[in-house]
């Protein structure tokens, strides 16, 4: 018998022992196993148990993590015609509907690597995120999480994940813990999983930051991404042979008032750099509004004087670090072509 000849209602073993221990009952259909042989092998006591609607676990014992994964995404697309997920572990990418389903929330964190998500296999509920507009409701060991803008699945291990920003709102969603909120949201940055903004972001498009726990814990979250960015600075400039600037500084106007605090400063070329850590919130409050004002015109103070600002993203730094130390030391080769910079008095911040 070739690898495509169905298998026969009289043969189910040779469906388990093939790759794939979950099925659906199309699949079994496709493969000769008749619905009522299905619902036979189904019964207590039986071979095979249905783990969720319409999907079959093709032993009696408790499913695997990944069994569970795989049940999940099946369920998730049964509706749609033929094509299934692809199962986990597998090296080629899901079908087509796993573009419209795919795990979210803390089994998606931990598929991602993070240590302070619970592994999969000990959640009760996995959480899979689908279309708004898909008619399919949570049961079992399968949560829906509906969304009006589903984003483009990673393959993580061959399972279709969310981006870690979106499974970081989903699983905040779900924690009223902010011991283990606050827990997630530093290990996304601290682990380089994930920018502070692109975090806020989802948060806020969540309508999650009216949780105080939470914005307590988003307050930590750019606290950690600014230190962060902080050590790339230095390691940007140690390994780019950039001349070793003044770190952490204030300018002044001599006896006159403060112009502002710089990550970095190059007195003779009055060069700065000023790391952007800023993480942009919509429906921002007026004092977030008066906050980006005053620095808008703090910049163009500086420049007026004669300084340098070169703005860099923690994003740049961790991606175009090399591009990013060109551009300074472009700024510090130009300074002998342009008129002297006003006197400033610098000082530690």
């Amino acid at each position: 018998m070739t690898h495509n000849t169905p298998l026969s209602p009289r043969s189910p073993h040779r469906i388990a022992d093939g790759a794939r221990r979950v099925l659906t009952h199309a699949q079994l259909r496709a493969r000769g196993v008749s619905a009522a042989e299905a619902g036979e092998r189904c019964r207590p006591g039986g071979p095979w148990q249905q783990l969720l609607p319409g999907v079959v676990l093709l032993h009696p014992g408790p499913p695997t993590g990944d069994e569970r994964l795989h049940a999940v995404l099946l369920y998730a697309a049964r509706e749609r015609t033929g094509s299934v997920p692809a199962q986990p572990g597998a090296d080629r990418p899901p079908a087509s509907p796993a573009g419209e389903a795919m795990i979210t929330g803390l089994a998606a964190l931990a598929l991602h690597g993070f240590a302070s998500a619970p592994p999969p296999a000990s959640l009760e509920v996995l959480d899979v995120l689908v279309p708004r507009l898909r008619r399919l409701r949570s049961t079992g060991c399968a949560r829906v999480v509906r969304t009006s803008s589903l984003p483009a699945p990673e393959q993580v291990t061959g399972v279709p994940v969310a981006p870690v920003a979106r499974a970081l709102a989903d699983a905040v969603a779900r924690l009223e813990d902010a011991v283990a909120v606050r827990r997630l949201l530093t290990e996304a940055v601290r682990g380089g999983h994930c920018e502070p903004a692109a975090a806020v972001r989802e948060l806020t498009a969540a309508k999650l930051l009216n949780r105080p726990h939470v914005v307590d814990a988003v307050d930590s979250l750019l606290a950690e991404g600014r230190a962060l960015a902080e050590r790339r600075l230095y390691r940007m400039v140690r390994d780019h042979g950039l001349p070793e600037p003044c770190w952490n500084v204030d300018l002044r106007l001599p006896g006159g008032p403060r112009l502002g605090g710089l990550d970095a400063y190059w007195p003779e070329q009055a060069v700065a750099v000023e790391l952007d850590t800023r993480a942009p919130r919509p429906g921002r409050r007026p004092e977030d509004e008066a906050e980006w004002s005053e620095y808008a015109r703090r910049r163009e103070h500086l420049e007026r004087l004669g300084v340098t600002v070169v703005h860099i993203t923690p994003r740049k730094l961790r991606d175009l670090a090399e591009q990013q130390a060109a551009v300074v030391r472009t700024a510090l080769m130009a300074a002998a072509d342009r008129d002297p910079a006003a006197y400033v008095v610098v000082l530690p911040r």
